[in-house]
């Protein structure tokens, strides 16, 4: 009898500990909802309609917080708006769910080099260029064009003397 209540104590004990694991999704499922959200703030960024696009990405981050690409999006709408220290921020959030994220990986190191961090940036590249090997990728153009480039608008001058009223 007293086998019987050890036996039955643990496989109780083994429901609890495996029932909260059973109901967790994989990483890569993310909630349909949120991608709705993320489609929907993609055509309003190429529109041009940045603000009404980041609220519906915060909307599909609220809905799930492990959409990296919505964490990438804000990213290029806060490069768009001159928020480099968001759209680095906000790639390392993609980042954080995921090191290996070509896109966040690219867009932070653009946002870098408008920050004048072309060291920084330049090792993004060279992490992109393992990442992605011999098969290459568009996002090794798209950053290493960004660092020749260089800051477009860190290097734009600033008024010589302030406006006055």
């Amino acid at each position: 009898m007293q086998s019987l209540s050890r036996l039955l104590l643990v496989g109780i004990a083994g429901l609890v500990v495996a029932a909260p694991v059973a109901s967790q999704r994989a990483d890569d499922q993310i909630l349909p909802r949120s991608v709705e959200l993320l489609k929907q703030a993609r055509a309003l960024i190429s529109a041009g309609k940045l603000e009404s696009a980041e609220d519906l990405l915060e909307t599909a981050l609220a809905v799930d917080p492990r959409n990296r690409g919505a964490y990438v999006d804000i990213a290029r709408v806060a490069e768009k708006q001159h928020l480099f220290g968001k759209a680095i921020l906000m790639t390392s959030k993609a980042l954080a769910l995921e090191p290996n994220d070509a896109d966040a990986i690219a867009v932070q190191g653009e946002a870098m080099v408008e920050l004048g961090a072309t060291a920084r940036a330049q090792a993004n590249l060279q992490k992109l260029q393992t990442i992605c090997g011999t098969k290459g990728c568009p996002q090794i153009a798209q950053l290493s064009g960004a660092i020749s480039r260089g800051p477009t608008v860190a290097s734009a001058k600033s008024p010589e003397s302030p406006k006055s009223n």
